[in-house]
């Protein structure tokens, strides 16, 4: 069984995380989304938030189960027995960050593999970080956003 992990901070999940999703699970067996609880970069989201959008998106995929986690991802990657991690590249910036990361994980564990994937060109320009920086000022994001997360999003700003 080939299985593969998707980490991230995934705060919130966009169009682009779904779509690396979509296309890994033609690739492998089982795809766990890890959620990292990540609260030195001060998500705009609880954890729980983001698990919740994360598996309220996801119900559609059964290759795919959503966990949330804390600490390295090697460790997770030895209690999922999974030695294959799945990150997204938008552009060449996305690039250094992200080969640091697979080197360093790579380092701990000499068995894991990262693999890159690409969104589709329709969603190489959304990132968390744009949705984000749109919210507070009540921009249009649906065009950014599954529209089940949209809904939770607004909930959970009320």
């Amino acid at each position: 069984m080939k299985r593969a992990i998707y980490p991230g901070t995934f705060d919130p999940v966009t169009v682009g995380h779904i779509d690396i999703m979509k296309r890994a699970c033609s690739m492998f067996d089982e795809i766990t989304i890890a959620v990292a609880k990540s609260a030195s970069k001060k998500p705009m989201f609880s954890h729980e938030q983001r698990i919740a959008m994360l598996e309220a998106v996801t119900k559609e995929f059964p290759k795919i189960k959503v966990v949330g986690f804390e600490g390295l991802l090697v460790d997770l990657s030895d209690k999922l027995d999974a030695n294959i991690i799945i990150r997204g590249l938008r552009a060449v910036s996305d690039f250094e960050y992200e080969l640091q990361m697979g080197y360093a994980n790579a380092s701990l564990k000499p068995s894991i593999e990262t693999i890159f994937l690409m969104p589709s060109l329709e969603y190489g320009f959304v990132s968390s970080s744009v949705v984000r920086s749109i919210l507070p000022f009540d921009g249009k994001v649906d065009h950014l956003l599954h529209p089940t997360v949209l809904k939770m999003i607004q909930a959970y700003r009320k």
